[in-house]
C-alpha cells in the first residue's frame, strides 16, 4: 500500500493532465508536419521522448512551486507540498525523467528536436517557474512561449527543419494560452492574491484583461485559419477552424459587457472550458488537416 502511494504521488508530481495535453499538440506538430508520410519508429521516439521531458519539468515546477502551491486551493493538495514526497526524491525522479527524454531524442529523432526540447525545458521550468511567474505581469507571456514549443519539436522531429509551417504552428499555441490562462486567472484571481503571484487580473484588474483575452482569442483564429493559405492544410480544416474560432471570439466579446464579480466568474469558467474544446479539436485538425479534402 505505502509502495502504491508512493507511486501514485510521483506520477501526479509530473502534472498528468498538463503533460498529456502538451504531448497532444506533439503528435499534432509531428503529423502536420509528416503530411501523411509518418514515419513511425521517429514518431514512437518523438512521443516517448518528449512525455518524459515535459513531465520531467511539469515534476520540477511542482518542486519548485512548493511554497505557492501550499497557498493556493488548488494545487495545495498536490503531492510536492502533501509531505508524501522528500525534496531529493522530486529532485532525483525529475532529473531521471529528463535525462531519459533527452537520451530518447538525441539517439532516434534530430538535432533539433533535442534543441527544441531543452529550449522548452528551460524556458517553462526556469525563466517561467522560477523567475518571471513570481516577479512579471509577463509571466503569462514567458509561459505562453514554452507551452508553444512542444508542438515546434513535434514538427522538426519531422521535417528536421524550420519553415513557416513551424511559426505558425508556435503562434498558434502561444495565442491560444493567453485567453486559457487569463481566463483561470480571472475565476483563481483571490487565491493568484494571497499567493503574491502577479497574474494580470490581480494587477491591472479583470476588464483590463478580458479586453486582452479577446484581442488574443481573434489572434488565434487568424493564426489557425493562416495554415491553410500557407498551403500546410486544406479547406475541411480551414472551415472547422473557423466555425469554432469564431465561436470562441463570440464569447469572448460577451466579456467585454460584463460589469461585475459573480459574472465575471462564470464568463471566465466557460472560456476556460471552451478553450480545452478548443485544444482537442485543434490537435484533431492539425494531425489530419493536411491529408483532408
Amino acid at each position: 500500500m505505502v509502495f502504491y502511494k508512493s507511486v501514485h504521488a510521483y506520477y501526479q508530481l509530473t502534472k498528468p493532465g498538463v503533460t498529456y495535453g502538451n504531448v497532444l499538440t506533439v503528435i499534432a506538430g509531428y503529423l502536420l508536419a509528416a503530411a501523411g508520410n509518418v514515419h513511425w519508429d521517429s514518431f514512437f521516439a518523438t512521443t516517448v521522448g518528449m512525455t518524459l521531458v515535459i513531465a520531467s519539468a511539469c515534476s520540477f515546477n511542482n518542486y519548485l512551486d512548493q511554497d505557492i502551491d501550499q497557498i493556493m486551493a488548488r494545487t495545495k493538495k498536490r503531492p510536492s507540498v502533501s509531505g508524501l514526497l522528500p525534496d531529493w526524491g522530486m529532485i532525483l525522479f525529475s532529473s531521471i525523467l529528463l535525462s531519459i527524454g533527452m537520451i530518447v531524442l538525441w539517439l532516434w529523432t534530430n538535432l533539433l528536436t533535442v534543441v527544441f526540447a531543452a529550449l522548452g525545458f528551460i524556458v517553462y521550468v526556469w525563466l517561467y517557474g522560477a523567475l518571471s511567474k513570481r516577479r512579471s505581469i509577463h509571466g503569462t507571456l514567458v509561459g505562453s512561449i514554452s507551452g508553444a514549443i512542444p508542438i515546434a519539436a513535434g514538427y522538426v522531429a519531422a521535417r528536421g527543419h524550420i519553415d513557416s509551417g513551424l511559426l505558425i504552428a508556435f503562434l498558434i499555441l502561444f495565442f491560444w494560452q493567453f485567453p486559457e490562462f487569463f481566463s483561470i486567472a480571472i475565476y483563481r484571481r483571490k487565491e493568484y492574491a494571497a499567493a503574491k503571484i502577479p497574474v494580470l487580473p490581480v494587477v491591472k484588474g479583470v476588464p483590463y484583461t478580458i479586453i486582452r483575452i479577446y484581442v488574443y482569442t481573434i489572434l488565434f483564429v487568424v493564426s489557425s485559419i493562416a495554415l491553410t493559405f500557407a498551403g500546410y492544410t486544406k479547406w475541411v480544416y480551414f472551415i472547422v477552424m473557423l466555425i469554432l474560432g469564431s465561436r470562441w471570439v463570440w464569447l469572448a466579446h460577451r466579456g467585454l459587457a460584463l460589469k461585475n464579480a459573480k459574472h465575471y466568474d462564470a464568463w471566465a469558467r466557460k472560456m476556460f472550458k471552451f478553450s480545452i474544446v478548443v485544444i482537442l479539436v485543434l490537435c484533431v485538425m492539425l494531425s489530419i488537416g493536411p491529408i483532408l479534402p
